[in-house]
């Protein structure tokens, strides 16, 4: 028997005992970090454009890296997922990038670094996964020469592989980094599109038959979904501690790894893919995970550039902010930033599993209506107050 090829079943209950152990890691940790963070004057004061009106204490993002590691250990010790660290060093190379990327937010969270310092320490993290070997082998383009089917796979070589790579981990830093504004919702954000990608990828693993391959993805999702679930608790509104830039930097370093992991060393070729979904599922999912985040990262750099300012220059024009200017408390402009999130991630998670696409289709367009509708809700009844009066 081939050794990379693991016994029938899915080791779900292994992933999800490792989830339970990062957040249970996370949730013991995360009062201890607080209190260091008081002690050594890791605070956030209110600023111009914060939300928050007294001093908070962040760093926490060293607390999940902790259930990380926690996670990660216990993995290791599995029968089933062992197999995730002897056949490939994806999860050695989160681990190591991960820590890296902790150090630099943690130090930012207490001494403001520069952001080209932490740009510097971004594409160092990133350049550790890629010499561990996670990087883009594959990629879906919507054209090729056979007329039976949409699209093609792009082989990539070492050096495309290696700078989309270190494109795409940057980018997704970022991008959790920008959206981490209001009590809760990088965190919330972050379990979301964890839980999405790891449900993708134990899809992935069952189509392959359980080629351990397709182990490391989930596991990385699992570890950062699992800590995010337990950091919630003292972050959700009214907070105890912020994540920082050491969480907010974790959170999209690891989402980067595993979509990497998933989408860019599968071959569905190799298994038939069904159709061009099947071939267009992992991109999906990469941009369905943190669409939000994403969007919100396009639109500041968009309005910074024509404003004459930095990309990275600070305003209170985010996504979060403008539900808060059309009425919705800080609680639940958060909750409906979750529910974009879930109806994207988990739609395009989804259309890949499911056979009807047309039925699925029907459930995410229901779910963006209802998201829409919600939303607008503020704006809707300030627009007919006027009217109530003048009858």
């Amino acid at each position: 028997m081939d050794p990379t090829w693991a016994p029938a079943g899915l080791p779900v209950r292994e992933y999800m005992l490792v989830a339970l152990s990062a957040a249970a890691v996370t949730f013991l940790l995360t009062g201890l970090v607080r209190l260091v963070a008081i002690r050594i004057g890791a605070v956030a004061y209110p600023r111009q454009r914060d939300v928050h009106l007294t001093p908070i204490p962040r760093m926490g993002g060293v607390a999940m890296y902790g259930g990380v590691l926690g996670g990660m250990f216990l993995a290791n010790n599995l029968p089933v997922l062992s197999r995730s660290f002897d056949y490939s060093s994806d999860a050695i190379a989160v681990v190591l990038a991960g820590g890296l990327i902790v150090l630099v937010g943690a130090l930012d969270d207490r001494f403001e670094l520069d952001s080209l310092t932490k740009l510097a320490g971004q594409v160092t993290a990133a350049g550790i996964l890629v010499l561990l070997g996670v990087q883009w082998f594959l990629f879906w383009v919507p054209w090729g020469d056979d007329p039976n089917s949409v699209g093609s796979l792009l082989s990539l070589n070492s050096t495309q592989g290696q700078l989309l790579t270190v494109l795409l981990v940057v980018t997704m830093i970022n991008a959790m980094n920008f959206v981490d504004g209001l009590d809760g919702l990088a965190s919330g954000i972050g379990l979301i599109a964890a839980s999405a990608t790891c449900v993708f990828c134990l899809g992935l693993l069952s189509s392959q038959g359980g080629d351990v391959n397709a182990y490391p993805p989930a596991l990385i999702a699992a570890t950062i979904a699992g800590a995010c679930l337990g950091f919630l608790p003292y972050n959700f509104q009214p907070a105890k501690i912020f994540m920082g830039d050491s969480g907010s930097m974790l959170i999209g370093l690891m989402l980067a790894t595993a979509s990497t992991t998933a989408a860019g060393k599968m071959d569905f070729t190799r298994f038939g893919g069904r159709d061009a979904l099947a071939l267009l599922s992992p991109l999906l999912v990469v941009a369905a995970v943190l669409f939000v985040p994403l969007l919100d990262l396009i639109m500041a750099v968009v309005r910074r550039t024509r404003a004459g300012k930095s990309p990275f220059h600070a305003d209170k024009m985010h996504l979060h902010h403008r539900l808060l200017e059309i009425g919705h408390s800080q609680r639940r402009a958060v909750m409906l930033i979750y529910l974009w999130a879930a109806v994207l991630a988990f739609g395009a998670v989804s259309l890949t599993l499911f056979e009807n696409p047309v039925t699925v289709a029907c459930v995410i367009g229901l779910g963006v209506l209802v998201a829409g509708i919600v939303s607008l809700v503020p704006r809707l009844r300030a627009r007919s107050a006027p009217a109530d009066r003048e009858v």
